[in-house]
């Protein structure tokens, strides 16, 4: 006991007789370091006295795909910000290849009585993924917000990045460099927002009355090496303009060119999506489109935030503005 409580005074920065007045149920105390108290046990892995285990801890799961995209990193910095600053601690969650599964993190996350989850890309943005877990949370009542498009049917408050408006900026970006054979590199064909993309660009391509080939669309798995085996098959049926659905799918598309030994954007104009860190500098500095991450992580944890108070949320979606950012890998069609 006393070891347990000299870690949770050091953890929190208050001393060991606040943390047994804390544990013991007695007066003294104000309330925010009371649930700081109560935060450090669980993160700490110590059980909650008996009397203080019915309330959910001040914790909040935040699962991610992957940490190798520099754009869930760069989520997560956001909205683990804007948590602690709720008074919150986030619980960062992240699927590996063969290891914990989603539906794992979820059970994990409830045996710890989370105060919420906040889900930045995964398993509820494809359509023939299992998503059991989802609604076990909708059932146990426990906040969520989703960031990315979402299937139909879960419910839960969505934070997404206008997937449509997206491709048409890339698209008209393309066709005013006068780009005739545009293709895409998008995700898997139940990929929602990989959908969406597919649909503007064939309304992109109809408004200049023209048409989008379906062999000028080709589905990878997010990954640079993904990018660029469906990049160079692309380039094979002489297309000069390329829009990924993602910042490594993209840089995979520019080596797929310099494999070839074309030139990047003399050759082959490439687009990307995100702006993760560091495409400023890649060689040549990527041309993609530019999700607002601040104002999404924000709105998202303000969305969370509201669900824990008990305010009552619309379980719909926010669509957020994207922005072109013109670099270097596009230029001039040549031929």
């Amino acid at each position: 006991m006393t070891r347990r409580l000299a870690q949770v005074a050091k953890k929190v920065g208050v001393s060991e007789a606040t943390v047994s007045r804390v544990l013991n149920g007695k007066p003294g105390v104000s309330e925010a370091t009371r649930q700081s108290v109560l935060s450090a046990l669980d993160v700490l892995g110590y059980e909650r006295p008996t009397q203080l285990r019915g309330e959910r801890a001040r914790l909040v799961g935040l699962v991610l795909p992957e940490l190798q995209n520099p754009i869930f990193p760069a989520f997560a910095e956001v909205i683990g910000g804007a948590l602690a600053q709720q008074g919150l601690t986030p619980v960062l969650c992240t699927q590996t290849k063969g290891g914990v599964s989603e539906a794992d993190y979820v059970e994990l996350l409830l045996q710890q009585q989370v105060s919420g989850v906040v889900f930045a890309g995964g398993l509820f943005a494809q359509a023939d993924a299992p998503h059991d877990h989802y609604r076990l949370l909708a059932e146990r009542n426990i906040p969520v917000v989703l960031i990315n498009a979402s299937i139909e049917n879960l419910d839960f408050p969505c934070i997404a990045c206008d997937d449509a408006v997206a491709v048409e900026q890339s698209w008209r970006h393309l066709v005013s460099l006068g780009h005739e054979r545009i293709g895409l590199v998008l995700g898997p064909s139940d990929h929602i927002p990989s959908r969406r993309k597919l649909a503007a660009a064939r309304e992109a391509a109809a408004a200049m009355d023209a048409e989008l080939p379906g062999e000028f669309v080709e589905r990878s798995m997010f990954s640079l090496e993904g990018g660029q085996a469906a990049a160079s098959r692309l380039i094979d049926r002489g297309v000069t303009g390329i829009i990924c659905a993602s910042d490594p799918l993209a840089l995979g598309a520019v080596r797929a060119a310099r494999r070839r030994g074309l030139a990047v954007p003399h050759d082959v104009s490439v687009v990307g999506y995100d702006d993760s860190a560091f495409m400023t500098c890649t060689e040549p500095p990527l041309t993609t489109v530019r999700q607002p991450i601040e104002a999404m992580g924000r709105a998202a944890v303000d969305l969370l935030c509201a669900q824990i108070q008990g305010t009552e949320v619309p379980h719909g979606e926010l669509l957020f503005e994207p922005e072109l950012v013109v670099r270097g890998s596009t230029a001039q069609a040549t031929t």
